[in-house]
Formats: C-alpha cells, sequence, structure tokens
C-alpha cells in the first residue's frame, strides 16, 4: 500500500512510498482510508519515530474486513477512526474496534476526518468543569480546531463563552458558532472564569490562571504559543483554583457516535480551512503550522 512515510531527510519529515499492508489484530477492522486530517501536535515536535513508520491519528473510510471477534461493523461500513499509535497516514489501516464510529448518513468523510483528535478532546475537557449553565468559560486559540469545537460545545452547554484568538480576522465566524464574546489574546479581560480550555499556553494561562473564580480551572490542552507560563512569587497563592494537565485519553467509539450525530443533525460545525490531496502534504503542514488554517487540515488519501 502506499502510505505517508516518516522521512528525517525530507522537507516535512515525511514522503509518499510503500509499505506493507496492516495485520489486524482479532479485535481490530481494516479500514481503506479515503481522508486523513492532520492535528498540530502531530506535525510540531517532530514525530520521534523510526524512519518508514506510518504516522496519524485520525482517519476516515470504508471498512473493507470486520474484526474477527465479531465486534465492531460490517464490511462496507463507512467508519471514523483514531489510534494515538498512529497508522492513519495510509490506503489501508487496522484498527481497534473501540476508536471508531459508524458515520450517519449524511456525514461526509471530510468532515468525519476532522472529529477524533480535536472534537474529543474539546469535549473530554468540558466535561472536566461539570455543569457550565450560566458560567463563563475562556477558550485560548478559539480559531483551531480544538477550539472551535470547544466553543459550539460549550455554548451548548449554556456557557457564556469568551473566545480568545491571535489576531482579529482569525476570530470571523466564531460568534456565529456560540461565543458570547471574541477577543484577541487576554488583554483586557476581567474575572473571574469558571474554566479555561487552554490550547495556548504562556503568558496568556498566567493571565488566564489570575481571573480563575474559587474551584475554577484550567485543562492545559496546548501550548501553541511556544512559549513558558512563567507565574511570579504568590501569584499561585490563594483562593483554591486548580491548573491542570489534560490528556484526550483511548476509548474514542461512543464519544465519536455522539459527535458525528450532532454533525449529521446540523449542531456541530465542521471547519475545513485547508483541504487538499495527500500528494502535497508538505504544503498542508506548512499551512498549519504556519498558523494559516483556521479550523482542521484534510487531506484525501488516493
Amino acid at each position: 500500500m502506499r502510505a505517508l512515510l516518516v522521512d528525517p531527510s525530507a522537507k516535512s519529515g515525511l514522503r509518499l512510498g510503500d509499505t506493507a499492508d496492516p495485520t489486524p489484530a482479532p479485535n481490530q477492522a481494516l479500514v481503506e482510508v479515503k481522508t486523513i486530517s492532520l492535528n498540530y501536535g502531530e506535525v510540531s515536535g517532530g514525530y520521534g519515530a523510526e524512519e518508514g513508520k506510518v504516522q496519524g491519528w485520525d482517519a476516515a473510510g470504508v471498512v473493507v474486513k470486520a474484526a474477527a471477534d465479531g465486534s465492531g461493523p460490517a464490511v462496507g461500513s463507512r467508519v471514523v477512526t483514531f489510534d494515538f499509535l498512529g497508522g492513519a497516514w495510509a490506503q489501508l489501516r487496522a484498527v481497534d474496534t473501540t476508536e471508531l464510529a459508524v458515520l450517519p448518513d449524511g456525514v461526509d468523510f471530510d468532515r468525519a476526518a476532522a472529529l477524533p483528535v480535536a472534537a474529543v478532546t474539546a469535549l473530554r475537557a468540558l466535561r472536566r468543569f461539570g455543569s457550565v449553565l450560566g458560567r463563563r468559560i475562556l477558550v485560548t486559540g478559539a480559531a483551531g480546531g480544538v477550539g472551535r469545537f470547544a466553543v459550539q460545545l460549550a455554548a451548548q452547554s449554556g456557557a457564556h463563552v469568551i473566545a480568545s484568538v491571535g489576531g482579529a480576522g482569525r476570530g470571523d465566524g466564531l460568534k456565529e458558532l456560540g461565543a458570547a464574546e471574541v477577543i484577541v489574546g487576554v488583554e483586557g479581560l476581567t474575572g473571574p472564569l469558571h474554566g479555561v480550555l487552554d490550547n495556548v499556553g504562556g503568558p496568556n494561562q498566567v493571565a488566564a490562571f489570575g481571573l480563575l473564580d474559587v474551584g475554577g480551572s484550567i485543562q492545559s490542552i496546548g501550548a501553541t504559543s511556544g512559549e513558558p507560563a512563567v507565574y511570579p512569587p504568590y501569584s499561585t497563592v490563594g483562593p483554591q483554583r486548580r491548573l491542570e494537565a489534560f490528556m484526550m485519553g483511548s476509548g474514542l467509539g461512543e464519544d465519536l457516535a455522539f459527535l458525528t450525530s450532532l454533525v449529521a443533525a446540523g449542531k456541530l460545525d465542521v471547519e475545513i480551512g485547508y483541504r487538499g490531496s495527500w500528494e502535497n502534504s508538505e504544503d498542508a503542514i506548512a499551512a498549519l503550522l504556519g498558523r494559516k488554517v483556521v479550523g482542521k487540515a484534510v487531506l484525501d488519501v488516493s
């Protein structure tokens, strides 16, 4: 099969090449991949894998061989898939049946492939706050893949959502998705905040921590600013507030089924800011790292 393979000599660290087809375990379905999506975390810090390995977390496609143990969908089912160990950026993927969901009618492969890491991260991080009905929630990096899903899910849960973006133009459309306020950075923002979904890190995180209400928390999802978060002396002394490390985890099947049902019902918008072929993966990666993509970057597999 063809796949995007780790190649340290390539500009993007990847090259299209040939590799062996995957052999599914008894609890895995074999999926013919139609589309993949790229996540900032996959392409920003080097792959840390041996040359020739197939990477990639998110993919959508069609089941061509059902799991031998009887779990999961039948051959011909349209599915969205996930695996932190990689394997998405290839024509064929073997994936645990607990890490996939069958797509409802009307949900295409493009939008489905954009969901796993970004949308499930937003969903699970938001759940850590408990009820957000009537409470102020800040989403930093709100124009990105995780951020846009977080804005929508928090607003649908009854929160007063403050969407923070890196520049004025990147905030376009966020109010239509449910943000009550759209701001650049966090300068001038006032508290109290019940919770922060932080994709940016750095000085913005420090400022947001100081605005947390008693019992409030920051979910540290990412650090796309690339800057350190330096807390001045005694800034962490006082009323109970929390900075929590966040990791999405595994077992995405049920959450993917829920999210795809929202997409099918028109209740969750999937913004695709870059659409192209995996033949142009180098351009897609450059656009993502250069903050030129609003929402998700999705590539067709040929």
